[in-house]
């Protein structure tokens, strides 16, 4: 027969007398499926176990559902910074808006991370904290049930051993009738004595076993029965609290995102898109735009990001880049003043029914060089320039 292992500091006596529990439990779950013995039963407790199992799987599936919300977060966190990181490759220096792309990429990478790590510290590390309470209780209800076999064992044990007292006095009195005839007169009334010493001794061990049992049960009992409700009630709180924190936490990120992506000068982008699309992007840094340029339709909106470029469509229409020959006093607000030499930077109309025969739309390119605002442009005569 294989020997047990014996670890170390583990006697062959604490083995022995832990196998010895283990047939023992073993031999009353038996008898009690049998129907040969009773079984203790505690309905209210056992719901309270139904619960905790309920709760430990809902739990778990929160937890794996969360996780998996965090990696979503962070792959669109990478997948976000790589698309913002292509733009700003192919965002060239002299571009306007150079700088509020790269403060874009900057901007939106920082709240990513932050979002995911206040997702971390606000509803994961909270998860797992709800979570970690479960494998101790679960290992407790495990030994409360190991310690009630052995209770209703030892209750079982005393009762047969009251129950058998009559018999084992007739079994121990028959013998004792033949020992006390053989045996000396004095040596008689010391056999009787011992007879009842094992009966009572037998008694005292079932006895004292039973109390043993019974407080060791009790105490692991009473405790459970108080923490496995006050957990049960304490999980509506819990996804309330995580739900909330989650929620929150989205639409602050969204807001703060919404807020980085809205450009600063949204009245002016919405003219400057279309005239970009027109206009080599050298401009700013050189004065030799080209002859003719194909002109766009501008969006009817001030957000970059918004625009369906699927809907620009380009016209037929060459435009110009003009120098002033003449003088040009203007008679309206909607004029432009033109001094001898001005180079003007032709743009469509936004409703071509406007336009009046001889007359074009532009902008000073002194103004737009120094001030990059299209607010200042105004219409002139097209006979006191010259195209370039």
């Amino acid at each position: 027969m294989a020997e047990l292992p014996m670890g170390k500091g583990v006697s062959a006596g604490k083995i022995a007398s832990n196998v010895q529990k283990k047939i023992t439990r073993a031999q009353e779950k038996v008898l009690q499926k049998l129907g040969k013995a009773d079984e203790t039963k505690d309905l209210a407790f056992e719901e309270g176990v139904i619960n905790f199992n309920k709760q430990l799987v809902e739990g778990t599936k929160l937890q794996k559902d969360l996780r998996a919300y965090l990696a979503a977060v962070k792959a669109m966190h990478e997948s976000s910074k790589h698309l913002y990181e292509c733009l700003d490759d192919m965002y060239e220096s002299d571009w306007y808006g150079k700088k509020d792309v790269d403060s874009l990429l900057e901007d939106s990478d920082l709240l990513w991370t932050d979002f995911h790590q206040k997702l971390v510290d606000h509803a994961l590390i909270s998860m797992d904290t709800y979570l970690g309470q479960f494998p101790d209780i679960k290992a407790r209800i495990a030994k409360r049930d190991r310690k009630l076999v052995d209770y209703d064992s030892a209750r079982h044990n005393y009762a047969a051993v009251n129950k058998g007292k009559k018999k084992e006095g007739i079994k121990i009195t028959k013998p004792a009738s033949l020992l006390e005839r053989a045996a000396p007169g004095w040596a008689q009334g010391i056999l009787s004595a011992h007879n009842v010493a094992q009966t009572n001794l037998t008694r005292s061990q079932a006895e004292e076993e039973l109390e043993r049992a019974q407080k060791v049960f009790e105490e692991i009992n009473i405790d459970l029965q108080e923490e496995l409700p006050s957990l049960w009630n304490s999980r509506v709180g819990f996804y309330v609290n995580t739900f909330q924190s989650v929620a929150g936490l989205e639409e602050k990120f969204h807001r703060e995102m919404g807020k980085v992506r809205t450009p600063a000068q949204p009245h002016q982008l919405t003219e400057l898109y279309g005239y970009v699309l027109n206009i080599s992007c050298n401009l700013i840094k050189k004065k030799n735009i080209p002859s003719s340029f194909y002109q766009y339709d501008t969006p009817a909106t001030a957000n970059l990001l918004d625009m369906d470029l699927d809907s620009l469509q380009a016209a037929t229409t060459p435009a110009a880049q003009v120098k002033t020959m003449h003088d040009y006093n203007a008679t309206d607000s909607d004029e432009l003043e033109l001094k001898a030499g001005d180079v003007v930077l032709v743009m469509s109309y936004e409703n071509p029914e406007e336009q009046d025969e001889g007359w074009l739309m532009g902008v000073r390119e002194s103004d737009w060089i120094q001030n990059k605002d299209l607010g200042k442009k105004g219409v002139f005569p097209e006979n006191f320039t010259q195209r370039m």
